[in-house]
This record gives structure tokens, sequence and C-alpha cells, in this order.
């Protein structure tokens, strides 16, 4: 009685047992190994098809009595164009026949044959027409066009009656701190309060050179009358033109 028991509770859950979807199957179609078999059939086919005659077909042959899917005539449009109109690959392009490669990563090929382009850092093309001993009076010629320029005083600018303090530092020799033009004893003092009016020592000294200076100190910049307003040291102009 057991026995029988044990058998129709089997029975029973093998009934009621939901059955495992199969895992080869994928979503659009049935069987993906059947998917893969009919996907190398197609490839092949059209392996054959360029090699055969060395051209593509314009379109891939769909078996007989079916007509070509979407997908078959995108892929042999993709294959035709590759291949170009002559059926092979264009030499030196990476883009199909007839489409221009406008990335910004494009590879650029140089034009070798534009004379406007100098190839001096080609060892192999200086060292066919160059030797030592040319290349040496080369650039013993290219020495000899060689002009030094003194430096030379700033010229004034035209209408301008004052000098510039870069003009006024070239066209004086003495220190800073010799007296040079008379001053009133008074105005020592009144000397930091005027000064701090100005960002720098250099406009200081334009706008002393522009109000009567270094002859007058109607701003009282410039009370030991050295002629240099502020601090100011025209050291930095002349040891430029010294070197």
């Amino acid at each position: 009685m057991r026995g029988v028991f044990a058998v129709f509770s089997v029975a029973v859950i093998a009934a009621c047992t939901t059955p495992v979807p199969d895992s080869a199957k994928g979503v659009g179609f049935e069987n993906y190994d059947s998917y893969l078999a009919e996907r190398q059939a197609r490839e092949a086919e059209l392996r054959r098809g360029t090699t055969a005659a060395g051209t593509a077909p314009a379109t891939v042959a769909p078996p007989t009595g079916t007509a070509p899917t979407e997908a078959e005539q995108t892929a042999s449009a993709a294959v035709a164009a590759v291949r170009g109109t002559d059926g092979r690959p264009a030499r030196g392009e990476s883009v199909p026949a007839g489409i221009q490669n406008t990335s910004p990563n494009a590879a650029l090929q140089p034009d070798l044959d534009n004379p406007s382009i100098s190839d001096e850092q080609d060892f192999q093309a200086v060292s066919s027409r160059q030797s030592i001993e040319s290349d040496a009076a080369r650039r013993q010629a290219q020495s000899a066009q060689y002009k030094v320029i003194e430096p030379t005083a700033v010229p004034r600018r035209p209408g301008a009656k004052t000098p510039t303090p870069i003009e006024f530092a070239l066209e004086t020799r003495h220190p800073v701190g010799q007296k040079v033009y008379r001053r009133s004893p008074f105005g020592a003092g009144k000397a930091a309060q005027a000064c701090a009016s100005y960002g720098s020592s250099e406009l200081a000294q334009d706008a002393f050179l522009k109000a009567g200076g270094p002859s007058k100190d109607k701003l009282g910049v410039d009370p030991d009358g050295d002629g240099y307003a502020c601090g100011w040291n025209p050291a930095k102009y002349r040891s430029l033109v010294r070197n």
C-alpha cells in the first residue's frame, strides 16, 4: 500500500511542476543556435560572392522564393561601399570610397611634392645633397650676413616738450642723492605726503617732469634736488644700454 501511495505522490508532483524554459531560446527567434548557424551561412555566402570574381555584388542574393530582409540589404550596401566601384578597397584609405573623412583625428598625409615645404629636418634628404664641408660653408655665409645694431638714444616724441622718464635717465649721468637743482629748505617735510598720492615712483617721476621738473619742483616730490622724484632710480634704464 505504501508503494502505491509513493508512486501516486511522485506522479502528482511531476504533473504540477512548471517546465524549465529552454535557455537556448532568445528574444525574437526560437533558437539561438539556429540563428548563429544561419548567420554563419550568410557570411560564408557573402565571402564566396566577393572572392569568386574579385568583385562584390551590389545586393546579396536571397534564397529562392524569399525577399531580402532590411538587414541583408544594409549589409550588402556596406560591402559594396567599402569595396568601391571596382570591387577592391582603395589603397591608403580607411573610409569607404566616395566618403570624405572629416574627422578631426584623421591622419593627414604630407604633400611631399610641394616645393614650399622644407625638408631640412629629414637627415636622408639633406645628406643626399649636402656634405660637412658644404654645410660649414653655408653657415659661414649666413654668419657673414649678421648685423649687430648698436643701441642709440631714445628719440624725443614729436611735439613733446618734456622728456619721458626713460629719456631723462639716458640724458643724465649723476647718481641718486646728488644735488643738482636748487630747492627750498621748507619742502622736505611735504615730500612723503606728496609721494603717497602716486602708485609708484615711476608715475611720480613722469608727473614731476611734466610739471616743470627737474629744474622746478612744483609738486614737492624732489626735496633733495637730484632730479629724481620719490626715490626713483634711473639705473635700471642705464644698465640696459650698457649691456
